[in-house]
């Protein structure tokens, strides 16, 4: 007769320490006596596992503004993010850090590298923010890591891209945007270029095209099981961006210098006007219907003014577009053109948007637990739209000690790491 034993429970601290988590729950759920803060977490668990991106594990190199961006946006639509900050850092410099991670790591110490490459090959993505070759430098280059883990998607975000002459030199978004051709065509006609923020080649071209590469290649893993490279070049991630200037040039629109196109401030009715009260209100009546209700709040005929089109008389018409605007404060004006197709709106300040009807109606502004606004995630997905983390900003390295764990680390192991110098853990510091 043959005996069938039953196979034995492998009980380790982390699993014992789990089940104990999970036990009190539970009691607490049938006690009624669950704390509304863990009631916020299980909710926050709940959407997050509803998410389109739940499930799929990203490693973040701590950079500036286009990486954090690119890993804010896969956190936001349900990914886990786990920012990988350097050691011995005082303040951590991403404002993006939404339902983040982080974890402290030494890459100069052969430990804390190794540390890197075990997070990376037990993840789904890796974003990379530096120039060509440092990674490779430490062994965790793109071709040492898919050999591990051949699934692995390998984002590199820079601002010229792996290769070419200037794949080496330092830049910035106004750097990335001139090099882009774009930079050429910003700006009033009597003014030089300028660069609207940092907006363009940092968070389109760059965060934003980069979270757009992440999804494409996840997606292509699907049929493929493999992962990939992904090179995002802000340079042509901008030019892209921009691939309606470059072809729509032979319609015409760009035939004048910069600011006296139809689209670049040139033409009176899309262009910015001066209120009463110091405000502005924001024009852009460009087809014909437009343009006549525009000109009926302005309480203006066409017939006394020049064609619409007629770019030789379009100073003359800006003057008098701005008297009439001048004569007005911005909230009367926004009562004129309430429910008309004008298209004219106010200039809305960011302390004003989220309180502006139309985006209280949407709910299209979040606020945090620590009282701070900022933009919900956008587009909305009807079956599994984001859920953004509501709560703080993390501190550098506080969550090295349950990520390492979670990825394999005892917790001896990781107090050897901590005392080899390869780690840090940071504490949340108390608000006095």
């Amino acid at each position: 007769m043959k005996v069938f034993h039953k196979p034995r429970l492998q009980l380790t601290e982390k699993s014992v320490r789990g089940y104990k988590v999970l036990v009190s729950i539970i009691s607490c759920i049938l006690n009624g006596t669950l704390s509304s803060s863990v009631k916020a977490v299980l909710l926050i668990a709940a959407s997050v596992s509803q998410m389109a991106l739940a499930g799929v594990r990203v490693i973040e190199l701590a950079g500036l503004a286009p990486a954090p961006f690119c890993g804010m946006i896969l956190a936001d639509f349900g990914a886990r993010v786990i920012r990988v900050d350097r050691t011995k850092a005082a303040v951590s410099m991403d404002s993006l850090a939404r339902g983040k991670q982080s974890v402290a790591l030494n890459l100069k110490n052969p430990r804390g590298a190794a540390v890197l490459r075990r997070l990376c090959v037990q993840s789904d993505v890796v974003i990379e923010p530096f120039r060509q070759g440092v990674m490779e430098k430490l062994g965790l280059g793109p071709e040492e890591l898919l050999k591990e883990n051949p699934r692995l998607v390998y984002a590199r975000l820079t601002g010229f891209g792996q290769n070419g002459c200037f794949a080496q030199s330092a830049g910035h978004d106004i750097n990335y945007l001139a090099m882009s051709g774009l930079l050429s065509m910003l700006g009033r006609s009597t003014e030089k270029p300028y660069a609207p923020l940092n907006l363009v080649a940092d968070f389109a071209g760059g965060g934003l095209t980069c979270t757009l590469g992440i999804v494409l290649a996840l997606l292509e893993r699907t049929r493929s099981g493999k992962g990939q490279v992904i090179d995002a070049s802000m340079v042509e991630g901008s030019a892209y961006v921009g691939s309606f200037v470059w072809k729509s040039r032979n319609l015409g629109l760009w035939n004048h210098p910069k600011g006296e196109n139809l689209l670049d401030s040139g033409a009176p009715f899309y262009d910015t006007y001066r209120t009463s009260d110091g405000k502005y209100v924001a024009v852009g009546a460009i087809e014909p219907q437009f343009y006549q209700q525009l000109l009926q709040g302005l309480g203006l005929d066409s017939a006394d003014l020049p064609p619409q089109l007629s770019s030789s008389d379009w100073p003359e018409m800006r003057k008098i577009f701005a008297a009439r605007f001048a004569s007005k404060t911005r909230a009367e004006w926004e009562q004129v053109f309430d429910g008309t197709d004008a298209c004219v709106t106010p200039v809305l300040s960011l302390d004003e948007v989220a309180s502006h009807p139309h985006n209280q109606e949407r709910g299209s502004f979040v606020q945090d637990t620590q009282g701070e606004e900022s933009p919900r995630p956008a587009p909305i997905l009807s079956r599994t739209p984001a859920a953004p983390s509501l709560a703080r900003d993390p501190f550098i390295g506080e969550h090295t000690r349950v990520v390492l764990e979670e990825y394999g680390y005892m917790p001896a192991e990781v107090e050897q790491l901590l005392e080899a110098g390869a780690v840090e853990c940071g504490r949340a510091k108390a608000r006095l």
